[in-house]
């Protein structure tokens, strides 16, 4: 019982950080803007981010997308990952270089307590 009360805790902050963020992008506020120009990226980068992040939350929230949420998780790793080291490569602040590594965080205590009705094996393991 403390392992799910523990992801869903984890996965709702997730789920708030890339919805957040998602609808940061999407609305390309200046700060989200800022980054882009600091880490040399395209403006309409924010675009395809944006909408990746809704879609994870969406495939992280619902029950019955066990497939959609491994690929989602695998998505926020890619992202936390590359971001941490663009704000590496470019000397970035420590706020904004670690900021990835608790979104990544956050996916990985999200991922490993997830409950075995949502694991994909479950979906296996019924055939």
């Amino acid at each position: 019982m403390k392992n799910q009360t523990a992801y869903w805790i984890l996965t709702g902050l997730l789920a708030a950080w890339l919805a957040f963020g998602g609808v940061l992008d999407l609305a390309r506020v200046s700060a989200t803007r800022e980054i882009m120009l600091t880490l040399h990226y395209p403006d309409y980068l924010l675009y395809i981010l944006g909408v990746c992040k809704l879609l994870a939350v969406m495939a992280l929230l619902y029950p019955g997308a066990r497939f959609l949420r491994e690929w989602a998780y695998a998505g926020v790793t890619f992202d936390a990952l590359g971001a941490f080291l663009s704000h590496c490569a470019v000397h970035d602040t420590l706020t904004h270089t670690a900021a990835p590594l608790l979104m990544l965080g956050l996916a990985a205590g999200s991922y490993l307590l997830r409950p075995e009705g949502l694991r994909l094996s479950a979906v296996s393991s019924r055939h």
